[in-house]
Parts: C-alpha cells; sequence; structure tokens
C-alpha cells in the first residue's frame, strides 16, 4: 500500500482509494474513487487490536508478513524511525 504526500489517497491492488473524511460515511474512513466500495484502514498495533470489530486477527498482506511479524517484536515500521 501506498499514500500520497498528503495522506489523502491509497493506492492498494490497483485501486484508489480517497479519504472519506466528511463525507458522513457510517464504517469506512476510505473509499475506491471508480467503485464507491467503502474501507477501513487503519496501521498496525502491537497490542495486536488492528481489526475494526470481532476478535478475528487482521489480514495482512503476503508481501507486508516479514514486516508485521518483525514490529510485533519491537521492530519500527519500513520508512519509520520511531517504530
Amino acid at each position: 500500500m501506498d499514500f500520497s504526500k498528503t495522506w489523502k489517497t491509497a493506492y492498494f491492488q490497483g485501486r484508489t482509494l480517497r479519504r472519506a473524511t466528511g463525507l458522513g460515511l457510517f464504517d469506512a474512513n476510505f473509499y475506491d474513487v471508480e467503485t464507491d466500495e467503502e474501507f477501513w484502514l487503519s496501521g498496525p498495533k502491537r497490542d495486536r487490536s488492528d481489526t475494526r470489530y470481532g476478535p478475528e486477527g487482521p489480514t495482512v498482506e503476503e508481501g507486508a508478513a516479514v514486516a508485521y511479524r518483525e514490529f510485533l517484536q519491537g521492530a519500527a515500521l519500513p520508512g519509520r524511525e520511531d517504530g
């Protein structure tokens, strides 16, 4: 996943997701600009409370799995020095 410099747009698996601030969406903070499908994007949390609802764990992209496991062990997120 990549973000624009302003963090108002996310790019994920060929989708362009725009921040939904002020749109009154009930359970989303981003939406797909082509399909209007709604998404909740959140950063990882070391206490593993990554999911929006329910006890199941987060969905982690295959390409991010190693970095996620390292983050849970105390490493900084890629591109960040403060972890």
